[in-house]
C-alpha cells in the first residue's frame, strides 16, 4: 500500500482537531470544552493539538477562521443574486448581521471569540472585511449609487456598526427581535449613502 503524502496527512489531522473543536465549542462553550475531550473524539493526542495549533487558543482562532471563511463565501452567494450591486452591497451586510441569529456563529464567534481572543476589529479576517468593503464602496461610488464619500473611512464605519450589531444581537435576551431593529438600524445608516435618498435599500 502506497504512503499518502505528507501534506495530505497534516491536513487531514488539522481538519479533524478543527472539526472535534468546532462541535465543542460549539455546544458547550470554550470554557466548558476539554481538550482531552476533543482530541479524544478526533483520535488524536494532545501532542498533535499543541504541534498544529500551540494550545486550545490557537485552536479556537483556526475554528473561527474556517466558520469566517464560510460566512464570506455565504455572503458573496448572496450579493451574487442581487439586481444590481448596490442591492448586493445590502444584502451582504444584512446577511452578516443576521448570522448572529444562528447559534454556532452566535456563540464561538461572537461571544467566545471576543472574550478569548480580545477585540475582533483586530483579527486578520476584520482587516480584510474592511478592504473587501472599500472596494465594494468604491465601485458603487464610481458607478454613481452613492454620494461622494471616502470609501475607507465609510467601509471602517459601515464593518464596524454591521460588527457591534451582530454582537448586540449575540448577547441580548430576545436575539430575534434585537436583530429586527439592528436590521432597521442599519439599513437606514445605508439610506444615507444613496445618491436618490427616496431609493432606500429596503
Amino acid at each position: 500500500m502506497a504512503h499518502r503524502p505528507r501534506n495530505e496527512m497534516i491536513a487531514e489531522t488539522r481538519a479533524k482537531l478543527i472539526q472535534a473543536a468546532r462541535q465543542a465549542f460549539g455546544s458547550v462553550g470554550y470554557a466548558g470544552a476539554s481538550m482531552d475531550d476533543f482530541t479524544s473524539a478526533a483520535g488524536l493526542t494532545r501532542g498533535a493539538l499543541y504541534h498544529h495549533f500551540g494550545d486550545k487558543k490557537g485552536l479556537l482562532q483556526a475554528v473561527i477562521a474556517e466558520i469566517d471563511a464560510e460566512m464570506s463565501r455565504r455572503m458573496h452567494a448572496i450579493s451574487a443574486k442581487a439586481k444590481d450591486p448596490w442591492r448586493g452591497f445590502v444584502d451582504e451586510n444584512i446577511a452578516y448581521i443576521e448570522m448572529a441569529l444562528e447559534p454556532e456563529i452566535q456563540r464561538i464567534v461572537m461571544r467566545d471569540g471576543p472574550a478569548v481572543l480580545g477585540d475582533p476589529s483586530t483579527w486578520p479576517s476584520q482587516g480584510e472585511c474592511n478592504r473587501s468593503m472599500t472596494e465594494s464602496l468604491r465601485r458603487l461610488k464610481s458607478e454613481g449609487f452613492i454620494i461622494d464619500v471616502d470609501p475607507e473611512g465609510a467601509a471602517r464605519l459601515l464593518s464596524g456598526a454591521a460588527l457591534h450589531a451582530a454582537q448586540w444581537i449575540a448577547h441580548s435576551d430576545n436575539p430575534a427581535a434585537t436583530a429586527k431593529r439592528a436590521v432597521k438600524a442599519f439599513k437606514a445608516l445605508l439610506d444615507g449613502l444613496l445618491v436618490d435618498a427616496k431609493a432606500p435599500a429596503r
